[in-house]
């Protein structure tokens, strides 16, 4: 079976036996290349009835079904889009306008995987598209205007919109904060790694195509964690505090031969006025295990956790021969993805609170943290 196609779907009667909680729409907008997209990941795990509380049932794709159709990718989105047509009866549009009336008594869910810089406009076509639940993937939106923007126009209109933070209800997030919590006076640093080569031109890339920079992108899910957890915010900020031998700063040309300054590595503490103290180091070429630590006054480490952790590996492993070519980084962050579309998904159909999960709020202090510390940041490693 090509992998491409995605998961060994159960047909349609097969799938009705089993559904008998309630269940929401779901309207996936953005799919992305199939092995590639963080959307097409999405599709797979809710086709494989992975978040009980949602049934997929369109696929928004205004790329691969238009413009990007002959591109690179656009083969494989049309192999995709046959299979799952045929064997799931997912409708197929290219824009939100597209999609038939929600059905009485449904609720609908558009889970937006997007570019980050579309947010805006899609969220108000999910709105007119009648969902009343939005999944925005991180950061939500380029900048803290159009988020507060957003969020505004959501409200007005009575629809929740949650984050797709995943680090949030990670299984090595919380055993660290246990662990912490039962032993005062102890320090926490969340470390997040990416697999890049440490060359100028693989940076460059990243740089280019990541261009809200790395606290907008890769470190916003500690960033997160920090304003959800450790009570941060711009108001709250009392230090922070760049730890100059670890971090570095580059400027490097992309592939348009355009030059970006980035972080390509960072380690910082924030104390906060309320009297809490939290670190985080992030590291574009560190490999691919992201983990958390808890020491002691003097520095030295009495627990860590990573992501993944053994039990992981062994499903991670089963993930990788089941889509050999698909994106590392999806195997080990599923479970926590489920978790969190489970959630909200949940949350749409029954109005059960979605534990754990970032809602838009934290998503913009999160966003006006990370606008905050950069000139901060820059500025401590000149």
């Amino acid at each position: 079976r090509n992998q491409a196609t995605g998961p060994r779907c159960q047909t349609k009667e097969q799938n009705v036996k089993t559904k008998m909680v309630d269940q929401c729409e779901v309207v996936l907008v953005g799919c992305g290349c199939p092995l590639r997209g963080m959307g097409w990941y999405h599709a797979v795990q809710l086709l494989e009835d992975r978040c009980p509380s949602s049934e997929l049932k369109y696929i928004v794709e205004g790329w691969f079904m238009g413009p990007g159709a002959s591109g690179p990718g656009g083969p494989e989105f049309a192999e995709f889009q046959k299979e799952t047509e045929k064997a799931n009866g997912v409708g197929f549009f290219k824009s939100l306008a597209e999609l038939p009336e929600v059905p009485e008594g449904k609720k609908r869910l558009a889970l937006i995987s997007g570019r980050t810089a579309d947010n805006p406009r899609l969220l108000g076509e999910a709105i007119k598209a009648g969902c009343t639940t939005i999944y925005l993937e991180k950061p939500g939106a380029p900048s803290v205007a159009e988020l507060e923007a957003m969020k505004d126009e959501a409200a007005a209109a009575g629809v929740k919109v949650l984050m797709g933070y995943n680090k949030n209800v990670c299984k090595y997030v919380r055993l660290t904060r246990e662990f912490a919590a039962k032993n005062p006076g102890t320090h926490v640093t969340f470390v997040s790694n990416n697999t890049y080569e440490n060359t100028p031109e693989s940076l460059g890339e990243c740089f280019e195509r990541n261009a809200e920079g790395m606290l907008k992108n890769m470190a916003i899910h500690e960033l997160a964690l920090l304003v959800s957890f450790y009570d941060v915010s711009v108001d709250n900020i009392e230090s922070a505090t760049v730890d100059k031998e670890f971090s570095s700063m580059q400027t490097l040309p992309g592939p348009s031969g355009k030059e970006w300054t980035d972080f390509d590595k960072i380690k910082f503490t924030i104390k906060t006025k309320t009297g809490k103290e939290v670190s985080v180091q992030a590291d574009r070429c560190g490999g691919d295990t992201t983990y958390a630590t808890v020491t002691d006054a003097d520095g030295k480490e009495l627990f860590r956790h990573s992501m993944p952790d053994e039990d992981d590996k062994v499903m991670v492993e089963e993930l990788k021969k089941k889509y050999p070519d698909a994106m590392p980084y999806f195997f080990s962050q599923d479970p926590d993805y489920a978790t969190v579309k489970e959630r909200v998904g949940k949350f749409c159909a029954t109005g059960e609170e979605a534990t754990g999960v970032a809602t838009v709020e934290i998503a913009c202090e999160t966003l006006k943290v990370a606008e905050y510390l950069v000139p901060v940041f820059q500025e401590q490693l000149k």
